[in-house]
């Protein structure tokens, strides 16, 4: 029996299809970091541990006739998951009426899932351990100035810039904005006939995301080059099958994922 279990189920290879293809088109409406990292996997759900190396402190050492290696850690790659119910009822309704399945509650698992995702990839989760794009100790933090007016947003985003060429980071780059900031440099500059957030877009090559997971006020830039960091994919997001209760179907919407930092004088926070 495969890991997601599917066999074990009654529902048609053709539903596990349209499961599929639900669960992946709304997770693409949500997801934000895989559109700046890149990408180290899909390795399978086997893998459960990766080797996260600090790029610049790894390295061989001999003690006591033991050779290890510094600036080396395992860590496991957690799960994320989010459960989702199909009704016995709606599932011969559909059949009999040749309309097809409302998959509605498969999509909001996998927006959920989505969501977690970024969450852990902008946040970590310090109780357990892992580390996030704004939480991790070791990055850059810069006072952020007010980006509702003036050039408070420029200024700060060209500082922060500077800081990475000076530690050799040299892009490619992207930004990651909460709703609000985004929202704040739609205004056009006096003077210059440009909005703000295309000028800050020029800076970082277009590359620019807004994510609802980081609330208010949060901005983050980074060196998003393989060399400084990935997102490590073990299995990926995908629908198993959990048991059939009262007649109607339990799923879970599942995948590992973990954010793998290299280089964290690769990454600016603006607080």
């Amino acid at each position: 029996m495969s890991y997601l279990s599917r066999e074990s189920s009654s529902l048609s290879e053709g539903l596990w299809e349209q499961i599929d293809s639900a669960i992946v088109k709304a997770a693409r409406n949500v997801l934000i970091g895989r559109r700046f990292l890149h990408i180290f996997g899909p390795l399978g759900i086997g893998v459960e541990t990766i080797a996260i190396d600090d790029a610049d402190g790894v390295k061989e050492v001999e003690k006591n006739g033991l050779i290890i290696t510094q600036g080396r850690k395992l860590t496991e790659i957690p799960m994320v998951y989010d459960d989702f119910t199909l009704l016995a009822k709606d599932l011969e309704g559909a059949k009999k009426s040749g309309f097809p399945v409302d998959l509605s509650k498969a999509e909001i698992a996998a927006e959920k899932c989505a969501l977690k995702e970024d969450k852990l990839i902008f946040f970590g989760d310090k109780e357990l351990g892992y580390d996030g794009l704004l939480t991790v100790s070791g990055a850059k933090k810069i006072a952020k100035k007010d980006w509702s007016i003036g050039e408070g947003a420029f200024t700060d985003i060209a500082a922060g810039i500077a800081y990475l060429t000076e530690k050799s980071i040299y892009g490619p780059y992207a930004l990651a904005l909460s709703p609000d900031l985004y929202m704040q440099m739609q205004r056009l500059q006096p003077g210059t006939g440009l909005l703000e957030i295309d000028r800050v877009a020029k800076l970082v090559g277009g590359h620019i995301y807004q994510s609802p997971v980081l609330g208010n006020g949060k901005a983050v830039l980074i060196g998003s080059d393989e060399k400084n960091m990935d997102l490590v994919i073990g299995q990926d997001m995908a629908a198993a099958y959990l048991e059939q209760k009262e007649l109607n179907h339990s799923l879970r919407v599942l995948e590992t994922v973990l954010l793998r930092i290299k280089q964290k004088q690769a990454i600016v926070v603006f607080e």
